[in-house]
């Protein structure tokens, strides 16, 4: 099946096979179709599996045929909403190119980035925004966007923005859009608080799932190394020089677990680079371009990354420390494995973090079986030592959490 049995009009036909494109994915296969017919969709699909194209494409279509008014006004008639600046970026890119042969205008805005300079490109008149949700905000306190004549909004990686509390913004922002629109809501996961966001938004939806619920791609490798804390660094620096592994993403807990790492990296003579939220945007721009180039090896990242960064053929992730919450691993290792293209995920877990490997997988329902690499195998003996102190889960959970942010951990009473 190709992208012309989807509906879609010659001009973006074109546009899809100048990007090389010849198949859809089955996420495209599925909502392009819905779309088109004019139904709210809520769909699930894994990160890399082509969701921006499936809403962009239809959106692009509808907007295209439309005719402006005699005055030449161009109003905003589409609203595209991301969790992350990375992610915006992303989309926006996408939309410039598979809209390149038609007069649609996008904007780009989010924060960290000038406010003025955004303001500038609303007022000369977009036809699409592509925002975070804190910056739309703002430009709407300054009456910089007209969100009344908006007719297709969408909710891209919902799951991610309810995990970082943009639930109050996203409520401002349906109250000046017009009742009668089109909503499309794009989650990786599925949850009860993502189903009860639904409810508000969406009306009678086509729900789209291509993947089972919550999973991971098939197309990444999962691998567990058991291996002690103090000597996770040096496994990961030996794997990669080992391995000769270019390109490589590791995930953090914490900004000074990130920047630590990135300077301990460094000195193993790995050219390694941190990027978090306490970094200016033109940093972290620059550091993603410069991984992008192949001018850093090794990028080390808090969840800040997880979603919206799109590295062709990235091929390694590494979780150095596993995520407190069981989806954001799910996200993390989706960095990989995108488009078709085969990834290696590895995680490197110490004795205190088997709890969140436990919280993996169950959210996976599979085992992923851990096994130790010579020459890193860990102390059982040590362990042994602590394991009386550690008989309870939340107990091992509580210490865990005040490592990562740096604190000197409880100590049990006797």
């Amino acid at each position: 099946m190709g992208f012309a049995s989807l509906g879609l009009n010659q001009t973006l036909l074109d546009a899809v096979a100048e990007q090389g494109y010849n198949t859809p994915t089955p996420i495209q296969t599925e909502a392009i179709p819905a779309i088109l017919e004019g139904l709210d969709v809520m769909a699930g699909a894994q990160t890399g599996t082509g969701k921006t194209a499936a809403f962009a494409l239809p959106i692009l279509q509808f907007l295209s045929a439309q005719t402006r008014d005699s005055s030449g006004k161009i109003s905003v008639r589409a609203l595209i909403l991301t969790p992350t600046r990375e992610l915006a970026q992303q989309v926006h890119a996408s939309i410039v190119k598979y809209g390149a042969q038609t007069d649609l205008r996008a904007a780009l805005v989010y924060g960290g980035a000038s406010i003025n300079t955004q303001i500038e490109s609303l007022k000369a008149g977009v036809d699409i925004v592509v925002a975070t949700p804190g910056r739309l905000i703002d430009l709407m306190y300054k009456r910089a966007v007209d969100l009344s004549q908006v007719e297709y909004m969408v909710f891209d990686e919902a799951d991610r923005m309810l995990d970082m509390g943009f639930m109050d913004e996203i409520q401002r922002i349906l109250k000046v859009l017009p009742p009668t629109r089109q909503t499309l809501l794009f989650s990786a996961t599925f949850d009860d608080e993502i189903f009860k966001l639904s409810k508000t938004l969406l009306k009678t939806p086509k729900l789209i799932e291509v993947d089972a619920r919550n999973t991971a791609s098939i197309q990444v490798e999962q691998r567990v190394y058991a291996v002690d804390e103090d000597r996770k660094r040096e496994l990961i620096s030996y794997l990669i020089g080992s391995q000769n592994w270019q390109q490589v993403l590791i995930f953090t807990r914490t900004k000074l677990g990130a920047d630590a790492l990135a300077k301990e990296m460094c000195k193993d003579g790995l050219k390694t680079q941190a990027i978090h939220g306490d970094k200016s945007q033109g940093a972290r721009d620059r550091v993603l371009e410069e991984f992008r180039e192949g001018k850093t090896r090794v990028l080390v990242a808090t969840d800040l990354a997880a979603r919206g960064l799109d590295i062709e053929e990235l091929k390694y992730v590494v979780n150095y420390e596993l995520p407190f919450k069981a989806e954001d691993y799910i996200h993390r290792i989706g960095r990989t494995g995108r488009a078709g293209g085969s990834g290696l995920a590895i995680s490197l877990v110490c004795e205190d973090e088997n709890y969140l490997l436990q919280d993996v997988e169950t959210k996976l329902e599979t085992q992923l079986p851990q096994q130790w690499l010579p020459g890193f195998e860990p102390d059982l003996t040590r362990e042994a030592k602590k394991a009386p102190r550690r008989n309870s889960r939340g107990a091992q959970k509580q210490r865990a959490r005040e490592r990562a942010l740096g604190k000197k951990p409880t100590k049990r009473r006797r």
